[in-house]
């Protein structure tokens, strides 16, 4: 092969390289794509992010329970599976039969558990054996006249004397969305407040509101627990048991993003 040939391939694969350094950047990868420019149609957020005053304002409103959860039952331990679910079933019909007295709507009244269970214990010679089943049934009562709640745990402790359970009362507000509107209120003048300060602090005039988003709004979710399998009964309470709704508290939060009017 003669030396103009060989120099015209070689030249040949110096141009191919170059191009192929070109596509791939200085360190032989493809270099990325150019991110493109949104349109101005994409959003107030992304119009918003270099110009604008972001804040979170916060409302919150003190409200009174009107309504008391009791979460409540009965439990049997007999030899047979037959004794203890009778025995249970009895218990569960007298307080029932106290829940109607009061008032207490079917539709307030739900089934949480119903256990059927051997139970057994070990003996000396470390031998597991059978001594019978427990029959548990907890139901969960909504108790609207929250002024009767004290009563209706005493009337249902007697009615289910030794087999009775009362597992735990907790409070909540029946209809919560008729506070959301104060909540709200709250919420936005908290978030103008910070931006007006934020304004003033650095030295700009604040315009007005471009974005407005909700967040979440919280209130007390009532919550249950069960009593140990096994736990000694609970004693009748004497009459009138104090019953103290306290206070819940309902808030919200709300993003507000506040255009910049001109500097000062």
């Amino acid at each position: 092969m003669s030396r103009r040939l060989l120099l015209a391939v070689g030249l040949a694969l110096v141009v191919i390289a170059v191009g192929a350094v070109g596509c791939y950047g200085d360190f032989g990868f493809p270099e990325p794509e150019s991110t493109p420019t949104p349109p101005e149609s994409s959003g107030i957020i992304l119009s918003q992010q270099s110009t604008g005053i972001w804040v979170t304002g916060e409302g919150k409103v003190s409200v009174v329970p009107d309504v008391a959860i009791l979460n409540l039952g009965v439990e049997a331990q007999e030899e047979t599976v037959a004794e203890a679910q009778q025995q249970a079933a009895e218990a569960m019909e007298a307080v029932m039969a106290v829940l109607d007295e009061y008032g207490i709507a079917e539709k307030d009244i739900q089934t949480q558990r119903f256990r059927i269970r051997p139970v057994k214990e070990w003996t000396r010679d470390e031998e597991e054996i059978l001594i019978g089943y427990r029959v548990t049934n907890t139901v969960t009562v909504k108790v609207r006249n929250i002024e009767n709640t004290g009563t209706i745990i005493d009337a249902a402790a007697t009615a289910g004397g030794d087999y009775i359970r009362i597992n735990s009362i907790s409070f909540t507000i029946d209809e919560p969305t008729e506070y959301y509107e104060e909540v709200r209120e709250k919420a936005m003048a908290d978030a103008q407040a910070k931006a007006e300060q934020l304004a003033k602090l650095g030295g700009i005039s604040l315009g007005k509101p471009t974005y407005i988003n909700e967040g979440g709004v919280y209130f007390p979710v009532p919550r249950d627990f069960y009593q140990e399998s096994g736990a000694p009964p609970v004693p009748a309470p004497t009459p009138t048991t104090p019953i103290s709704p306290g206070e819940d508290e309902i808030s919200l939060t709300v993003q507000v993003v506040y255009s910049i009017e001109s500097s000062k």
